[in-house]
């Protein structure tokens, strides 16, 4: 089904207050009764993973989550235990979808990786990745490894919207999707094809949008997990096979969550441990910083339905560890310093847009030369992101600007489709450090403001160290704060607090991001020898 841009839009409406009650739940014990355990606490990542997927392949598990315009696209995380995560590849090495996810004469803002679909397959021992693009066609990658290679497999003329992928157990490969009209696709034995679709369910008036499907099949019985943007989960129930009759039932509505200021965790998978105990992640409307991560406990009745564990009425802040093997080694830590050594960027890196790869390298740095003639950060090429970790997390940059041309503008930058940055402009041969304002998109994503500027210093020699604070805690002020330093120890604050937005509708959460762009004419060139993100 072709859903129309605008629709869209309505379809995803986000209420952000969290809200009490529960249609259906059980209840744990406040907190004194399971301090006997150990814990883990939400959001178990607090950083922009949205429309996550899990599984489990042996004793590890995978999720993946929506990119938006960011290349590349579809991250897969990996995890030994549901609750410490790393970024191990991307199932989307670029967005070939074509050239406004370029930003060659137009641009993919608020495009692109949607909610998507990420499946295992035994028989052959490969990893799926599938999801629609554009509302046009149904794209799908295998790797035989989640760091990759990722290979496009093939294109579907079917958009799958919201795609679920199933992997039946006689390794049949069904896909359900849809927006509240909800179908079933069944693939060809070798995934390149659609053998046929179904309409299976049609969602009631009275429960509005169901969306976001993810296909299981558990003990015998079909399921397809939907959710209800933004304040609800339900299910879907077939004892008859993949295409139906399904019964729903209601899982969560406005539940409160785990993030104080945040919305209903909702629009996430299911999946079970070694020893048989079923989790579910979704995710938590928490703006400014995006859609964060969180993972309760499920039961299930005697007649096949999930039920939520609830901590005093609501998505526990704090449950009892899942018990699993002891990791065979710590996962990499999303924060910490990257010197781009190397001869690629790590995975916790994506940038805005595919990337001008003649335009930058790593290896003893990470050098970007200006790939964009422009006054509009917007449709610079070449901005290399890193999400913001939270509630509250600073970016310290150490740049090597002797290289910079007239009329160049390189720095760090909090970027949204409201931004904010610090760094260096370099016009009429003098350098000097500025921080940067009223750097806006309107709702249709063009922009309304390039900037302005409202600090400055003079700076010399070829180094300066940046730095810029974000608390992204839901709620006001979720200030940013921008300083620099000319000897990496001593940082003086720059400019006025910045107050980053925090409307749903951009989707993704604010950035940290590393820009260089021409105003005059190409040549000049940064070198970002360290980056470090830091916690209280």
């Amino acid at each position: 089904m072709d859903l129309s841009w605008s629709h869209q839009f309505l379809t995803r409406r986000r209420t952000l207050a969290a809200a009490t009650g529960l249609a259906a739940g059980a209840l744990l014990p406040p907190g004194p009764a399971l301090a006997t355990a150990a814990q883990y606490t939400n959001p178990v990542i607090w950083q922009d993973f949205a429309d996550i997927d899990v599984i489990r392949v042996g004793d590890t598990y995978y999720a993946s989550a929506s990119t938006m315009h960011y290349s590349p696209g579809a991250p897969v995380l990996r995890s030994y235990d549901l609750v410490n995560w790393e970024i191990a590849g991307h199932s989307v090495p670029v967005l070939d979808f074509g050239a406004k996810y370029d930003l060659n004469g137009a641009r993919g803002y608020v495009r692109g990786i949607w909610a998507s679909s990420l499946a295992y397959r035994p028989s052959n021992r490969t990893f799926y990745w599938l999801g629609q693009i554009d509302f046009a066609r149904t794209y799908l990658y295998t790797a035989t490894a989640v760091e990759g290679p990722w290979n496009r497999l093939t294109t579907i003329s079917t958009p799958y919207y919201d795609a679920g992928l199933l992997v039946d157990t006689d390794d049949t490969l069904y896909v359900a999707y849809g927006n509240t009209t909800i179908s079933v696709a069944q693939l060809s034995p070798d995934g390149r094809s659609q053998v046929r679709t179904q309409e299976v369910f049609r969602t009631p008036s009275g429960v509005g949008t169901l969306e976001g499907a993810r296909f299981y099949k558990i003990n015998g019985q079909y399921y397809i997990f939907l959710t209800r943007p933004a304040n609800g989960q339900y299910i879907l129930k077939s004892s008859s096979g993949p295409f139906g009759p399904y019964t729903m039932r209601q899982v969560l509505l406005d539940l409160r969550g785990p993030i104080p200021g945040g919305g209903v965790p909702h629009q996430g998978g299911l999946v079970r441990t070694q020893s048989g105990a079923w989790y579910y992640m979704a995710f938590v409307d928490a703006y400014p910083g995006g859609r964060v991560p969180a993972l309760a406990p499920v039961t299930w009745t005697a007649d096949g339905w999930p039920v939520l564990q609830l901590v005093n009425g609501a998505w526990g802040t704090t449950y009892p560890s899942p018990a699993v093997p002891a990791p065979p080694r710590q996962v990499t830590p999303m924060t910490g310093v990257d010197t781009f050594d190397g001869t690629t960027l790590k995975p916790g890196w994506e940038w805005n847009h595919n990337p001008d790869n003649t335009k930058w390298s790593v290896g003893n740095g990470l050098t970007l030369r200006t790939a964009t003639v422009t006054h509009d950060l917007y449709w610079a090429r070449n901005t290399l992101t890193h999400r913001i970790q939270g509630p509250t997390s600073t970016a310290t940059v150490q740049l090597d600007h002797s290289a910079m041309r007239d009329g160049d503008r390189a720095g760090l930058a909090l970027l949204r489709d409201s931004s904010a940055w610090v760094g260096l402009k370099r016009d009429g041969g003098a350098t000097r450090v500025v921080m940067v304002t009223g750097l806006t998109m309107d709702s249709n994503w063009n922009t309304t403001g390039t900037g302005t500027e409202t600090a400055s210093a003079p700076v010399s020699g070829g180094r300066v160290w940046l730095r810029a604070n974000a608390d992204i805690r839901p709620g006001a002020p979720r200030p940013g704060t921008f300083s620099y330093s000319t000897d990496g120890i001593t940082f003086t604050r720059l400019g006025p607090a910045f107050s980053m937005g925090n409307d749903w509708r951009f989707f993704m959460g604010y950035r940290f991001a590393l820009f260089n762009h021409a105003t005059q004419a190409l040549g000049g060139a940064v070198r970002v020898t360290r980056f470090e993100v830091s916690t209280p």
